[in-house]
């Protein structure tokens, strides 16, 4: 039997527990085509079938995780399994929303290093690196349509796109100057700064069982702050210590360990904001994989359920098997990849945990959200810039990189262009804009445009 927020006793589950796990399972195995098909998941499934909780409060919530670094809809499904069943539940609904993925990817990614060079396989890879470029082109716009609303947010994303691509600005950098930028110009010019929805309309059917109206029965105090952050730390940064003690301060554990903890935290925008910078790390940095390889690992992470940023469990798996220390190649690639999922969503839990009861108290705080509009502004610069790396390393089988002074480009050799993989992205950018198809079905059309391609 479920109760509305307003009539239940202080503490008790919104839903029966047991209701709430098979609910967020359910939802786990549907969770294909990035945060918008997550966010629509999850908003048909609580908001408009179950009427667990209403669209506004929805809203409110997402809008919160949408500030955060990290996958704003694995952070949504924690903050609404927070409402729903408290701690348990948070947990829960977040652990449920990445388990599907990492245990897909790792099956994908061991299928990958053991047997990537036959026929079969390089045969899919040559249709999903095409396919990964009309995706990205296609979230490129997406975020353009929704965020680019006047001509000064237009310019932040060209000089995002433009610090990346030519200056080679860190993404971290970037990311902090849109903030900035948004926080100071907001009051310059407001008319830019007004937020829309894109999450959703009016809220119809019957009354929710989370009410708009009620606040959360956890309130916010120093102590419990206290008690969350120091378990929190703990559990993330523990593990990275023990690698360190263990493999030595020098392993690609603790190498993997500290830049994805890192990462974690300028996550702004999504996967594809910072997959770009991912990239630029792990292949020119650290040497974990090749510059092919990470594409690679996107089109095996779109094919799977779950966060995009997943694909960092492969970056992290295929580099500890190939430098794996005195382990075992195989079982070094687990570590890594383990390690990395776990210091990727800890964070997770720990913002939604100590941010929501305060956020609860929010309805609306007007720095924050011109912020995240500079932030988002240039986030599709941010991903324009992936899609031009992308573009480069998959139509192109070599590619130079040229510096004058601060500038510097990477450019392709013209006759090195890959007639095949041009062909397959044609057909993939069809598919995607014209057709409409799901991401689902144009990766399945461009696998089998590869298999027939290399069986040819």
């Amino acid at each position: 039997m479920t109760v509305p927020s307003k009539d239940r006793p202080a503490g008790s589950d919104v839903v029966p527990f047991r209701q709430a796990v098979r609910a967020w399972f359910g939802i786990s195995l549907q969770t294909f085509g990035g945060p918008a098909g997550q966010i629509a998941v999850m908003q048909r499934a609580l908001v408009e079938e179950r009427r667990w909780i209403g669209q506004r409060r929805f809203n409110h919530a997402l809008s919160y995780c949408m500030v955060l670094p990290g996958p704003e809809a694995q952070q949504l499904a924690v903050y609404i399994g927070w409402l729903l069943n408290g701690t348990a539940g948070g947990l829960v609904a977040g652990i449920l929303f990445v388990l599907p993925g990492v245990v897909a990817l790792l099956a994908l990614s061991a299928a990958y290093v053991g047997w990537g060079d036959t026929t079969l396989i390089t045969g899919l890879f040559v249709g999903l690196a095409p396919a990964v470029l009309a995706i990205v082109a296609q979230a490129v716009i997406r975020v353009a349509k929704r965020s680019l609303t006047d001509p000064f947010l237009i310019g932040l994303a060209i000089a995002s796109f433009v610090a990346l691509a030519v200056f080679a600005v860190p993404f971290p950098v970037v990311i902090l100057f849109a903030g900035l930028a948004g926080w100071l110009l907001a009051k310059a010019r407001p008319a830019a700064f007004t937020s829309t929805d894109g999450h959703g309309g009016d809220d119809d059917g019957p009354a929710p069982l989370i009410s708009d109206d009620v606040l959360h029965d956890e309130p916010p105090s120093a102590v419990r702050n206290a008690r969350i952050l120091a378990l929190g730390l703990a559990l993330w940064l523990i593990p990275i210590g023990a690698v360190a003690l263990f493999t030595g301060t020098g392993s690609v554990f603790t190498q993997q360990g500290l830049f994805f903890s890192g990462t974690a935290l300028v996550t702004f925008g999504g996967a594809y904001a910072v997959l770009a910078y991912v990239a630029q790390q792990a292949v020119q940095t650290y040497g974990w994989l090749g510059p092919g390889e990470m594409v690679r690992g996107l089109a095996l992470a779109e094919t799977t359920p779950g966060p995009l940023i997943m694909v960092v469990q492969f970056v992290a798996f295929v580099g500890a098997y190939h430098d794996p220390g005195g382990l075992d190649p195989w079982v070094a690639a687990l570590l890594g990849a383990l390690l990395t999922t776990w210091v990727t969503f800890v964070p997770c839990f720990l913002f939604i945990f100590l941010g929501a009861p305060y956020v609860e108290r929010l309805r609306g705080n007007p720095a924050i959200s011109a912020a995240l509009t500079g932030i988002t502004a240039a986030i599709v610069g941010v991903i324009a810039n992936l899609a031009l790396y992308f573009t480069l390393h998959t139509l192109f089988t070599t590619t130079h990189h040229h510096t004058w002074g601060l500038l510097g480009l990477t450019l392709p050799q013209p006759d090195s262009i890959d007639l095949i993989a041009l062909a397959i992205t044609a057909a993939a950018l069809l598919a995607v804009f014209a057709l409409r198809w799901s991401v689902l079905r144009t990766l399945a059309a461009c696998a089998l445009l590869g298999l027939a391609s290399t069986a040819l």
